[in-house]
């Protein structure tokens, strides 16, 4: 009898715990892409390509391991966070300015990854007409940025629309946006992507929920008529750029967590 009282207390007591643990400290996350098991959400839970939860790194201006900062009217500082019992990277710019996160010497398995990161974006650009920001940017050997995060304000939808998008590359310039994707300002969401090299397919999760609308391929994309075709990834840069002058507003606050690389999904 007192064995039993035992493993009940001891399972009321558990249970109480992961009631009372903050969403973002949970231990698991959703299924790894389709397999049915869950995956730990936490830098500490299992070997990653790339991992950045900041939970080590004292408050002040950025620097990390195995990542450096590109920055240009913009700054990088570790904030803690009293309401999410955590620290997070805080961004800010002035006007069309840029800082980010950037993980140097990727090399994929057969050129493809996939991305995680939670973010809150204070406020997007409600002008001018087109502004145009970027939040990931992942480049390397060969011609182009691929886009896999990012947005513009559209004036004839009234609101920021996410897309993916690309430059520099055979396509050109184009932000493949989607109105039934819209951005929303001061809220966490856990974003995810997926870079597959076989069609050159950029994929995209908010919230743990698939848009495939926003999904981009060799032939399918927002630009020129000539195949989409990724670099040999080397680099990826987490963070915030907005490329138009005179925005408005004239500064950009952006916080983000739990930044990770990997071959396979890492969940949210």
């Amino acid at each position: 009898m007192r064995k039993t009282h035992l493993l009940t207390a001891l399972a009321a007591l558990l249970s109480a715990t992961t009631a009372a643990a903050p969403a973002s400290w949970s231990s698991t996350s959703g299924p790894d892409n389709g397999s049915g098991q869950r995956e730990a959400r936490t830098c500490a839970a299992r070997a990653l390509m790339f991992c950045e939860d900041f939970a080590t790194l004292p408050p002040g201006e950025a620097h990390g391991r195995g990542w450096t900062t590109d920055a240009a009217n913009g700054t990088l500082t570790i904030e803690r966070d009293a309401t999410r019992r955590s620290k997070h990277l805080r961004i800010r710019t002035e006007g069309n300015g840029r800082a980010f996160l950037q993980v140097n010497d990727v090399r994929p398995p057969a050129n493809s990854f996939w991305g995680r990161v939670r973010l809150r974006v204070d406020a997007f650009p409600s002008a001018p007409d087109w502004a145009h920001w970027t939040l990931v940017e992942a480049a390397g050997e060969g011609p182009g940025y691929v886009r896999p995060l990012g947005g513009q304000y559209v004036p004839t939808a009234g609101k920021n629309l996410w897309g993916v998008g690309s430059d520099g590359g055979p396509t050109g310039d184009w932000t493949a946006w989607r109105e039934s994707a819209p951005a929303r300002a001061g809220v966490w969401s856990c974003v995810e992507w997926r870079m597959d090299a076989r069609d050159n397919t950029v994929s995209v999760w908010i919230d743990g929920e698939a848009k495939p609308e926003l999904t981009v391929s060799t032939r399918r994309h927002g630009g020129a008529d000539a195949d989409f075709v990724f670099p040999r990834f080397r680099t990826v840069k987490i963070g915030w750029q907005l490329y138009q002058g005179s925005p408005s507003p004239s500064s950009y606050d952006v916080r983000m967590d739990d930044i990770a690389l990997d071959g396979r999904r890492i969940g949210c």
